[in-house]
């Protein structure tokens, strides 16, 4: 925990009631101006008066099912330009390579990504150095900053700059492994691949889920002619979950749709290529139709505890150490080791 955190908003402390809520008329949008730029100086001058030119990335995400940011959402969750793009083709929006959890940036990139957090139209995550610095964006344009030293000179030019910089004990957007996930998971290294190739050997195991960011994942179709290929695509610190393989019934598949409620329906076209899609029984008809002219498939329920996969895995570090703070759903080979 870091010995100084500061909760820096726009909101004058005066016009808070007697339990801390906002009273006065400031709004909680961006106004991609002058104070969204007092925001950025603030976390650049606690950072340069640390002693910090570099930020690491923490539990990166992105909107998944819903966007709950202020602003619309934007062309590639606003990290457009940041990041060398994804070579790989896709139908929709993709993730840069460079975006992934203990990626290291230049304060530089650190200040725009907190730029995208307050605008809420995109990408998050929290910015760290371990045990030195940390800055943390929340709702309604809440900026917490945390430091190993004493800024006075920080706090000096955050205030000249209209923002209101108030001590607290800690940041409420710190990782709380209560929440975010505990435990010791299993490590994505040579045991789990030659154990996941006897599973895809023996028929047991057909997909692998990366789970790169949060709310971004790819699906795998595993051969063994294709681990190898796939291990080497693999992104750092990726959450990985194993799945059967899917169904060439398709008839099958069609018969158990629900009556109601979420699914995801994950196919596999003619050309190979994995595809899924998350539906309400509003767009039955419209996954019906794909997965019938699919070549393999398969309905997962979304709901906990249903649908369990085969096991889960967290890509250790190029040493070996699994440095991941999330965690992976559920398996039910972790719940049995």
């Amino acid at each position: 925990m870091l010995a100084y955190v500061y909760r820096v908003t726009k909101y004058d402390p005066a016009d808070r009631d007697e339990h801390g809520h906002y009273t006065g008329l400031e709004d909680t949008d961006s106004d991609h101006g002058e104070v969204e730029a007092a925001y950025l100086q603030a976390v650049a001058a606690f950072a340069t008066e640390t002693g910090v030119d570099h930020l690491d990335i923490r539990e990166p995400g992105v909107p998944s099912l819903a966007h709950f940011g202020t602003e619309p959402a934007v062309h590639g969750y606003g990290l457009d330009g940041l990041f060398p793009p994804a070579l790989r083709a896709a139908t929709g929006p993709q993730v840069p390579p460079g975006f992934h959890d203990g990626a290291k940036v230049p304060l530089y990139t650190g200040l725009e990504l907190v730029r995208i957090m307050l605008r809420g139209s995109g990408a998050w995550c929290r910015l760290e150095v371990e045990d030195v610095f940390a800055a943390h964006v929340g709702w309604d344009q809440y900026l917490y900053i945390g430091s190993n030293r004493h800024c006075e000179e920080a706090l000096v030019r955050t205030r000249a700059a209209g923002l209101f910089p108030e001590l607290v004990n800690s940041s409420p957007y710190d990782f709380d492994s209560e929440i975010e996930g505990a435990g010791t998971p299993q490590p994505g290294d040579d045991d789990f691949w030659e154990s996941l190739g006897s599973a895809v050997a023996s028929g047991r195991a057909g997909i692998l889920e990366e789970m790169y960011v949060a709310g971004a994942a790819r699906r795998h179709s595993l051969t063994l002619d294709t681990i190898s290929s796939v291990r080497a695509g693999i992104a750092p610190r990726a959450r990985l979950t194993v799945r059967p393989p899917l169904s060439c019934d398709i008839d099958a598949v069609l018969a158990s749709f629900p009556a109601d409620g979420l699914v995801e329906g994950v196919r596999q076209d003619k050309d190979g290529r994995l595809h899924s899609a998350i539906c309400d029984q509003d767009e039955f008809p419209e996954l019906t139709s794909r997965i019938s002219a699919a070549s393999a498939a398969v309905l997962l329920s979304v709901y906990a505890g249903e649908d369990l996969p085969l096991c889960t895995a967290v890509m250790p570090d190029i040493d070996g150490v699994v440095r991941a703070r999330w965690r992976p759903d559920p398996a039910a080979a972790d719940q049995s080791r």
